[in-house]
């Protein structure tokens, strides 16, 4: 039987809402029941007319939802958080609470405070919570970190990640229309990052992911390009990892004409590897004494991780939503006691947010190099 979901957030206007409800019910796991998709009656009662949502199973607010969910037979099992930053913890602690798992976008809450309190819930309340931390999910991802940790390229040395974009290279936030442009330049509800806190964590996420090593310091430029704009827009951050590593982390929004250009790659002794969103089902590596070679998901060489979370033939692309599912089948086998490993977790949330306090603050105060967590330099 598939699990019953409830989402909170995601309705008209949202760019991210309809790509979590497709994800989720890629694989017949997860069904959406339920939810709150909007605070605007008539917008939340289109979205769930939209995605099949009986009217009874229709709420205000979350509150509301976990309440009258918890009294019935066929109640929800988890929650799907996709509301702006600020209210991601509220949402997260009251479901864990009522005993429903919770899988949200990220980050995991508005600050780091708020990220430690929830660590807290999540070991008191015996429920999984994943974050939505979705180029984890890319079969390509997944075999560069099995060739990372298998030790082909030797002890990794370098590490260079970007994701530019440049949709906000013009002050879109002003245009009262634009809901995604106003509310991630706003810090009531995008929190101490901007573009650091919306794109910034994917990449410091995906380079401990694939490399399996975490980042010890860090020296942070983060500036506001474009005049006025209430958050950082473009962020250029030195980084050293355990063992010794070397990194480079770039995330801007304010990168004209880049459209979602997430690259990772990673440097070792015998070897690089390099991953492109943007061709997301290659990976190519490159040997200090060897032909380059190209990978191409959906090929039976690859390893075990990445062969799990591909759908179709090679040659048949695979893209976003797929990664994104990958998730969300990865969480459903977690509730189900079917492993899970992959999906991101508190954890990572709480580091996530502690790289973006941490650099932000450092940046700020001209600091230098500093400790990813804790006080000092």
């Amino acid at each position: 039987m598939a699990l019953r979901l409830a989402m909170v957030g995601g309705g008209p206007g949202s760019f991210i809402g309809p790509v979590h409800r497709m994800a989720a019910e890629l694989d017949g796991r997860i069904r959406l029941v339920a939810g709150v998709f909007s605070r605007d009656p008539a917008k939340n009662a289109k979205a769930a007319a939209d995605w099949g949502v009986a009217p009874d199973r229709v709420y205000p607010d979350h509150h509301a939802m976990i309440a009258a969910e918890r009294a019935r037979d066929d109640g929800v099992d988890l929650v799907s958080v996709v509301t702006p930053n600020h209210l991601h913890f509220d949402v997260s602690a009251a479901a864990l609470k009522g005993g429903l798992h919770v899988i949200s976008d990220k980050p995991a809450t508005l600050n780091l405070a708020q990220a430690q309190e929830l660590a807290e819930i999540v070991a008191a309340s015996g429920k999984r919570y994943g974050l939505t931390y979705t180029y984890t999910g890319y079969p390509m991802v997944r075999e560069a970190r099995e060739i990372v940790a298998r030790g082909d390229l030797g002890s990794v040395r370098k590490v260079v990640v970007e994701y530019s974009q440049g949709w906000l290279s013009k002050p879109l936030e002003r245009d009262g229309d634009n809901k995604q442009a106003s509310w991630r330049a706003d810090p009531s509800q995008s929190g101490v990052g901007g573009c650091i806190g919306d794109i910034g964590v994917h990449a410091f996420n995906i380079a401990e992911f694939v490399t399996g090593v975490r980042v010890e310091r860090l020296c942070a430029d983060v500036s506001t390009v474009v005049p006025g704009r209430g958050l950082d827009d473009d962020c250029n951050v030195l980084l050293r990892f355990e063992g010794g590593a070397r990194g480079v982390l770039i995330a801007s929004q304010i990168s004209a004409g880049a459209r979602n250009g997430l690259t990772l790659s990673v440097y070792g002794e015998k070897g690089g590897l390099t991953w492109s969103h943007e061709d997301p089902n290659v990976l190519t590596l490159d040997w200090l004494d060897g032909p380059s070679q190209v990978f191409h998901a959906g090929s039976g060489y690859l390893g075990a991780a990445a062969r799990a979370v591909t759908r179709l033939p090679t040659g048949h692309p695979e893209g976003f939503i797929e990664a994104f599912a990958n998730i969300y089948r990865d969480f459903a086998d977690a509730i189900d006691g079917h492993g899970g490993g992959f999906v991101p977790d508190i954890a990572e949330g709480v580091r996530g947010m502690a790289f973006v306090e941490r650099a932000v603050a450092a940046s700020r105060d001209d600091a230098g190099w500093v400790k990813l967590e804790g006080e000092g330099r």
